[in-house]
């Protein structure tokens, strides 16, 4: 089953280590906010200094903020990502438009 903590230590680094250069086409710095168990911050460099890490590294270009739970429905659905936006489950802070192309990331 998936789970934020995999999904950034693992997976996550391993399709953007296996083409960087999709990874930079996104060309965004995101960080995102898991709350709950198996939760965490991280930061997903499309555009600097590419690649995942734990932690908050400041610059980002969209922030988003979810629970693992609801994590795990968009990491096995990106679909999922836009119903749980307006039910108030997923919030995006900064711009808004470049958490479209995350989708790229997570198929």
């Amino acid at each position: 089953m998936a789970d934020a903590q995999s999904d950034f230590t693992t997976r996550l680094p391993s399709k953007i280590a296996s083409n960087p250069d999709e990874a930079k086409a996104i060309g965004a710095v995101f960080l995102f906010k898991i709350t709950g168990e198996g939760g965490g911050v991280w930061t997903v460099d499309c555009k600097n200094n590419i690649g995942v890490r734990p932690g908050d590294e400041g610059g980002a270009d969209v922030t988003l903020e979810m629970s693992a739970e609801d994590w795990v429905k968009i990491s096995t659905n990106p679909s999922a990502a836009m119903q749980l936006y307006f039910t108030g489950k997923l919030k995006i802070t900064g711009n808004a438009m470049l958490a479209t192309k995350l989708q790229k990331l997570l198929t």
